[in-house]
């Protein structure tokens, strides 16, 4: 029996948010819209047997710190990553992005939450043959970028359909594969 690797999963919080809001329900979601953060973590554990570290980015310029939120975070075994920074800085962007290349060094596993493309250039060095990568998100909203990267092993999951990160169905427009439409959906 192998000894469990190590998968680190990196949220970024603002894009995952605002993803849901503007694309998916065109509103703010409501508190049972929302993922089911902890699931996340126990897909990578369950579908890479890894020990999972989980990193919440946080920008704290924009909103008052969600205290509730980041406590939940860490009673999921999270760790919150509260940034501030210049209004021109998009803090959370740099953090991930300086996270993922110091995750070159590593033998690591790392899955990435966003559907940014302002993170390809750091994911392309970890597609080196040595580790999983993935990207999770709602395929149709991922950054088409990300599709090229596939070829050389990015992984792209869908955070409802794969993680099953959400209590209630997405009013989501996207491809179905044939073999996994269902009729009921659409006459409900």
């Amino acid at each position: 029996m192998t000894m469990p690797g190590q998968a680190y999963v990196l949220i970024d919080g603002e894009n995952i948010d605002a993803t849901l809001g503007q694309s998916i329900f065109r509103r703010r979601p409501a508190p049972g819209e929302r993922p089911r953060w902890e699931r996340v973590l126990e897909y990578v554990r369950t579908e890479w047997q890894d020990q999972v570290t989980g990193l919440f980015f946080l920008n704290a310029a924009l909103t008052p710190l969600p205290s509730p939120f980041v406590q939940a975070l860490m009673t999921m075994q999270y760790r919150p990553v509260i940034l501030s920074g210049p209004p021109d800085v998009k803090v959370v962007d740099v953090a991930i992005q300086r996270t993922l290349a110091s995750l070159a060094d590593r033998e690591a596993d790392v899955a990435l939450l966003s559907h940014d493309g302002d993170f390809l250039e750091e994911i392309r060095p970890l597609l080196d043959g040595t580790r999983r990568v993935a990207l999770v998100g709602f395929r149709e909203l991922v950054n088409s970028a990300y599709a090229e990267l596939t070829e050389q092993g990015l992984q792209i999951i869908d955070l409802e359909d794969q993680v099953k990160a959400f209590n209630v169905p997405l009013p989501r427009v996207r491809i179905i594969p044939i073999e996994d439409f269902d009729p009921a959906a659409f006459l409900a």
